[in-house]
Parts: structure tokens; C-alpha cells; sequence
């Protein structure tokens, strides 16, 4: 792994620079955990629906069972919610790619494996609000939005970057900048489906058609659209 790895996986655990807002400190017995947890999933469910801003916590605690008490006590209030929400999912984008051992492997192999992990979590309602949170509605949490895309969105640029560097160096690959190249990848790969989510679109493709469309993109960035 890189130094430039390295630094954001060290600027990642450093929550003292983390825009999330830590939850209220307050003790939880396994009761209260397993409502916790049901709080966050009926919220990311609302918020997947509605979008924040139009997600009201009655809705949230109808779904979950508990009472606006419980909810307030754990989480503060609607924005320690969406905070909780976006703190699960930040950390596994984070470490998206680290177990898929790309060094080894062939680029056909390892982009197509990117892909399909992707086109996974992509499927996922929790992703699905995130996105609509932080790109959607970036105006209303701008450090959330600007500490997302230059953390947890290039830790996975700079995991492309450096799997393709290594593969330019052996001989595999010809990129003029594999930065460039990393960028270029990861937008392709969803950023039509990114944009529908952030524009508030209800209608993402199952996990199927996703990992087709990402297995699709991934052709035409190895082998290009013009003849040989």
C-alpha cells in the first residue's frame, strides 16, 4: 500500500477532523442497542424515501417501535441520526477494496472484481443515502460533503491509483497519469447513477443489472471504443 494510502487511512481515523457528529454518550444495554439499530434502519429507510430534509423523526420512530424520548436520548435529534447513518457506511467505503488483494492480479481480473464489490454496495439503501445527503443536499452539510469526497471517496481513488501505477511499472497497462486514470474509472463505473440519486430519483437498477452495467464500463475502459 502507498503512502498516499497510508496518509488518508491515518486522516480517516483521526475523528478529531471528521465532520460527523459524535452521538450523545450515553449507556446502552443490549436492549437499547438492538433499538438503536432499529432507529437506524427505519431512518435510512425515511431518508431513502423522503430525503432528509423532508424525513420527520414520527415516521422514523413509527417504523422502528420505541418512543421520540428513546430517539432523542440516543441520537440528539434528526441530523444525529443521518450522522450515525453516514458514520456505518463512511467506514466501509473506506475500506472497500482493501480485502480484494488487486496487487496480484491481472487488470482484467482485478477491475472487474472493483466492479462487481461496487455495484454491491452501490445496491445498498444505506449508500443510496449517503449519496443523497452528501451530494444531494450538500449545500446544507457542506464540511460532511467537501470531508466525504476528499476521504472516503479518494481512499478508493487512491487504491485504483496505486494498483494502477504498479501495473503502468510491470509493463500491463499504459496510462499517461494513473491519478488521472483512478478518477476517470470510478466516475464511470456509476457516476449516471449517482447523479439520478443526488437529483432525488427513486429507481436505482438491482444489484444485477448495476454489477452489468458496471462489468460494462469496465470493458470499454481496458479495450477503448475505437478499432485496433
Amino acid at each position: 500500500m502507498s503512502t498516499t494510502t497510508d496518509h488518508l487511512e491515518n486522516v480517516f481515523s483521526d475523528t478529531s477532523r471528521s465532520p460527523l457528529r459524535p452521538r450523545p454518550q450515553v449507556d446502552l444495554c443490549r436492549r437499547g442497542e438492538i433499538r438503536a439499530e432499529k432507529f437506524l434502519d427505519a431512518a435510512t429507510e425515511v431518508f431513502a424515501e423522503k430525503g432528509y430534509q423532508h424525513a420527520r423523526l414520527s415516521e422514523i420512530v413509527a417504523r422502528a417501535g420505541g418512543s421520540l424520548a428513546t430517539l432523542y436520548r440516543i441520537f440528539g435529534d434528526k441530523e444525529g441520526l443521518a450522522s450515525a447513518i453516514l458514520e456505518r457506511r463512511l467506514d466501509m467505503h473506506i475500506h472497500l477494496l482493501s480485502d480484494l488483494n488487486l496487487t496480484e492480479l491481472p487488470p482484467e481480473q482485478a477491475l472487474r472484481r472493483v466492479a462487481i464489490r461496487m455495484a454491491q454496495v452501490m445496491a445498498r439503501t444505506d449508500s443510496q443515502v449517503v449519496y443523497r445527503i452528501v451530494i444531494g443536499e450538500g449545500q446544507s452539510f457542506p464540511a460532511l460533503r467537501d470531508w466525504f469526497l476528499d476521504h472516503a471517496v479518494a481512499s478508493i481513488r487512491a487504491t485504483l491509483a496505486d494498483y494502477f501505477e504498479q501495473q503502468v511499472a510491470a509493463g500491463r497497462m499504459r496510462l499517461a497519469s494513473p491519478q488521472a486514470a483512478a478518477a476517470q474509472f470510478y466516475m464511470s463505473l456509476f457516476g449516471d447513477q449517482i447523479f439520478r440519486l443526488a437529483a432525488g430519483s427513486h429507481h436505482l437498477p438491482d444489484v444485477d443489472t448495476l454489477e452489468a452495467e458496471a462489468l460494462a464500463s469496465v470493458e470499454l475502459f481496458l479495450q477503448g471504443a475505437l478499432p485496433r
